[in-house]
């Protein structure tokens, strides 16, 4: 049976789920309050640093936002924008055009494909008579709903109440109330909105001290894998661009993965085995998105910080999408924001997924460009999902770790079964040959480490 919450406790958990009453099948409305092309150029955000995708795929992106937690989207609506108003927003002639837009189908909430300021927000929700929320707002709410472990949960929260923290101003006339002072004199007190911030630093306290002991143990985690060692590859690219499928693909696990945004949040690792039997650690982390909130980034830091210390990443491309370079785009922002350098070929393999869902043309016309370009930067076209393309993969993970790595030939004497079981086991067999006198000749790539305990049991060995 579970204890009764606190007053304080009921407030809190107010402010840490301030979309709770979105529900499934709510009747939305999907406004996309874009600057005009003209208006872009003139303020230099139609390119490198803006967002450079047409209007209609951003509209789109949002409508797939909304579709991932169940809302009933009953018009999507473009909105062209010359400037945005510091009351609403968009225009009042556009917020009355849409407030009879939402009383004539009965709108249920209404969602903004942009920042909104405590202010704007609190002007349309009363100019409409419906809830309103932002593109942060709502991927909160998607990153609350997918959330599934104790960490993922925390993560959100942390991120939740950072966002509602800065809403509580002028937000709502009701919390301006004084409540009663302490002490013998009494005296003005606290408004609520000073007691709610409070409270909300207060837990935010809390989960950043519970997300430290995370980090610890990632750190310890990290450090038991470093004895072992085994390499780590991470899995990063724009949300729905197949990870989790290709995750499945190369590790036979059973990660949920479905053709929609953000169908995965916790991270997931598994144990692979590369073509010359050196083992690897592959972790699915969460797919980014375009104007990723930075509160997100700085919430989620503990899990990404298996892609800050991943040997290989693999940039996992949806090449099929029409918007693919403007994702890949949005993947290197959020990589820099990491302190990783995006155009690293040595560490980053990009993979050109989806090639099931390309024509035979597209397909062919992909495959002669990743033939073409140099070895060093070479994309791989696979299919996670036929697993096309996947042992070639596989081999390049491969070339991209042994990158430094020294190459021994080394002669095993045919009585020395335990010396070569110890080589099978410690380092990558890249040849071998049995001679006539039953010697075994194998060239071998040294694991990172392990380079002492092999000069030590084959002192003769060569390098090649």
């Amino acid at each position: 049976m579970t204890e009764p919450r606190t007053p304080g406790e009921e407030r809190l958990a107010q402010l840490a789920e301030p979309e709770k009453e979105v529900a499934a099948g709510t009747r939305t409305l999907v406004v996309g309050p874009y600057l005009t092309r003209k208006r872009r150029v003139l303020t230099g955000t139609d390119g490198e640093g803006g967002n450079p995708r047409p209007p209609e795929a951003r509209l789109d992106e949002i409508s797939g936002l909304a579709l991932a937690i169940d809302l009933a989207i009953v018009n999507s609506f473009i909105a062209p924008l010359s400037s945005p108003r510091p009351a609403t927003f968009i225009g009042s002639g556009k917020v009355e055009e849409l407030a009879g837009m939402v009383r004539a189908e009965e709108i249920g909430l209404i969602v903004m494909d942009c920042a909104l300021s405590p202010v704007q927000q609190r002007n349309l929700e009363k100019a409409w008579g419906a809830k309103v929320i932002d593109r942060t707002g709502l991927i909160l709410e998607i990153f609350g709903r997918r959330a599934r472990t104790k960490e993922g949960t925390l993560q959100v929260e942390l991120a939740h109440l950072s966002y509602q923290k800065g809403r509580l101003v002028r937000s709502w006339t009701h919390l301006e109330r004084q409540r009663g002072g302490f002490g013998f004199l009494g005296g003005p007190g606290e408004t609520q909105i000073e007691a709610d911030r409070r409270m909300i630093q207060e837990r935010m306290s809390r989960i950043e001290r519970d997300l430290e002991g995370v980090v610890k143990t990632r750190s310890l985690h990290r450090t038991s894998r470093r004895r072992v060692p085994y390499p780590i590859i991470a899995l990063v690219g724009y949300t729905n661009a197949g990870k989790s499928t290709l995750f499945n693909r190369m590790t036979q696990a059973d990660v949920l993965a479905e053709n929609m945004l953000f169908a995965t949040l916790d991270p997931t690792s598994r144990a692979i085995d590369l073509p010359h039997g050196e083992k690897a650690i592959l972790s699915d982390t969460v797919g980014f998105i375009s104007d990723l909130p930075t509160m997100l980034v700085a919430a989620f830091r503990a899990t990404l910080e298996d892609v800050v210390e991943a040997d290989v990443l693999l940039h996992v491309r949806d090449v099929s999408h029409g918007e693919t370079e403007a994702q890949a785009g949005d993947v290197a922002v959020v990589l820099r924001e990491l302190g990783i350098d995006p155009d690293d070929t040595r560490r980053i393999i990009e993979v050109w997924n989806k090639a099931d869902l390309l024509s035979k043309e597209d397909r062919e016309r992909l495959a002669a460009t990743s033939e073409r370009t140099g070895e060093e930067r070479r994309p791989i076209l696979i299919s996670a999902l036929t697993g096309d393309g996947i042992p070639e993969l596989l081999a390049t993970i491969e070339q991209h770790l042994a990158l430094g790595r020294l190459t021994y030939e080394v002669n095993v004497a045919a009585e020395d079964g335990q010396g070569l079981a110890w080589l099978h086991e410690n380092t990558e067999i890249l040849d071998r040959q049995t001679k006539d006198n039953g010697h075994t000749v194998l060239q071998v790539r040294l694991v990172a480490g392990k380079e002492p305990r092999f000069l030590n049991r084959f002192p003769e060995a060569r390098v090649l």
